[in-house]
């Protein structure tokens, strides 16, 4: 019986079969997660959004700031025959070559609180007739005008009040893309890992399986066991050879996706398990609070009302009378000289009032105004019952991550019990008083009991990540989350 203690111990202190080679890279959880997040398509595509969103920005900004534009016709030239009406009434083609060139300097600024805008232009024209060799210069020193449009829609306004929620909005999702990112690589990790605890697993059954039957051979021989337990070991023997093909497959996929996404080369990788987040501790009315602070549907609640408030102003703005006034008033001459146009200049002035007014559109004007506000209440609505979704998922996601710090103790303690109660079950079998059948039990549930610990820490990190996406909190570092 000592010879036999003596060879089983020797066999099972066997290393494992299909050890990693030294040349593998070493990764822990925040490492594949800083990887994901530099070198990922997702990473990539969310920088190249957030940049598209940035310079939308800036050409909406630009629509306040003064505009100065440079406009001409140089040179104008033209060689063709015109239609002359002659004295008696008939008429002749005769052929014209002339050059007729313009250059034209305007700003304008906008009103964000009128909605009107206020003008300026310097103007030069210079014509040449080559045929009778005449030149005339003609020109506008400069004017000054305002447009005003009266009783409409005030779009600088109503867009200066929507687009820095967008923008606000935009920065915040891109935050939200880099946490689900963090969220997709956990997975990513968590599904290799599982794989290589599992092939692991499925390599040391094996080995265990070889040497119990090694051992059963020898007991076999004193007649200590029946031919039926030596059987049913080299059953296992097989089974265990064929968990250990699956699992090697298990890992190469999930290998190839964890590179695929991460960006990693060609490499060999060993995952470190994670520590237990059995520590950190989440309240609920916090992650509300900072949830609704920096969530991009937050910003996102706040915008769809004001875009539903500003259609209804929109529809009202384009019913009833339509009209805008343009006032102008400035200096111009022509002159056979080019100083001749800016010598004495004569005034110009201009003051007109353009109206449209609808007198029979059967009801269009009402129904735009009616479809505007059911439109609003509708938004009210919506958004109202978004926020209490927005809430309860929330809480709910709180709720599960503080339960699953209970079971991730429960498992890991599960998976300690069930390690020494397979150890105790080897000697038992060695000794024989334990039954093929009851090792086996041992067997299984050691495995599981892994598995189950590891699906634990899968869990409790998946939840931290989903509540770090959820609010955009730091909960370890006690901070908001920024990509600046």
């Amino acid at each position: 019986m000592r010879l036999l203690v003596f060879i089983f111990i020797v066999l099972f202190s066997v290393p494992a079969i299909g050890r990693q080679s030294g040349d593998t890279l070493r990764l822990t959880l925040q490492e594949v997660i800083k990887m994901a997040k530099e070198k990922s398509i997702p990473a990539r595509q969310a920088s190249t959004t957030k940049e598209t969103k940035f310079w939308e920005w800036r050409t909406f900004r630009s629509n306040y700031q003064p505009q100065l534009t440079l406009t001409g016709i140089l040179p104008g030239y033209s060689k063709t025959f015109a239609e002359v009406l002659q004295p008696n009434g008939t008429v002749d083609f005769q052929p014209v070559r002339n050059n007729n060139s313009l250059v034209n300097l305007s700003f304008s600024q906008s009103i964000t609180a009128t909605g009107g805008s206020v003008f300026g232009t310097t103007e030069i024209q210079r014509f040449d007739d080559f045929d009778r060799n005449n030149v005339l210069y003609n020109g506008v020193p400069y004017a000054l005008g305002y447009s005003q449009p009266l009783f409409g829609f005030n779009k600088l306004k109503w867009d200066q009040k929507v687009e820095p929620l967008r923008f606000r909005e935009s920065k915040q999702e891109y935050f939200e893309s880099m946490e689900q990112i963090a969220i997709n690589a956990s997975s990513y990790f968590f599904d290799l890992l599982l794989a290589q605890v599992n092939l692991n697993i499925a390599e040391t059954n094996y080995s265990n399986t070889e040497n119990i039957l090694k051992v059963a051979d020898l007991k076999f021989q004193l007649g200590k066991i029946t031919r039926n337990e030596i059987l049913q070991l080299k059953l296992e023997k097989l089974k265990s050879q064929k968990a250990v093909g699956i699992a090697k497959r298990d890992v190469e996929v999930a290998t190839l996706n964890l590179r695929s996404y991460t960006g990693l080369g060609d490499t060999g990788i060993i995952l470190a398990p994670p520590k237990c987040r059995i520590d950190t501790k989440i309240d609920a009315e916090k992650a509300l609070l900072e949830a609704y602070a920096n969530r991009s549907d937050a910003i996102g609640f706040a915008r769809r009302i004001a875009e539903a408030k500003r259609d209804v102003a929109k529809a009202k703005g384009e019913t009833g009378i339509n009209a805008t006034l343009t006032a102008r008033l400035g200096f111009s001459k022509s002159s056979p000289t080019f100083a001749g146009v800016y010598r004495s200049p004569q005034n110009q002035q201009l003051l007109q009032v353009e109206l449209s007014i609808p007198i029979l559109d059967w009801g269009r004007s009402l129904s735009k105004s009616r479809t505007a506000k059911a439109n609003l209440q509708l938004s009210e609505y919506s958004v109202e019952q978004d926020k209490q979704s927005f809430s309860q998922e929330i809480s709910t996601e709180v709720a599960l991550f503080n339960m699953m710090k209970d079971q991730l103790v429960l498992s890991a303690e599960a998976d300690s019990i069930a390690s020494d109660k397979f150890l105790i079950a080897k000697e038992r079998y060695l000794l024989g008083n334990l039954s093929i059948t009851d090792l086996s039990i041992a067997f299984q549930e050691k495995d599981q009991a892994k598995r189950d610990y590891i699906s634990a820490l899968r869990d409790s990190w998946g939840a931290f990540f989903k509540l770090r996406y959820l609010s955009l909190y730091d909960f370890d570092k006690q901070q908001k989350i920024t990509y600046e």
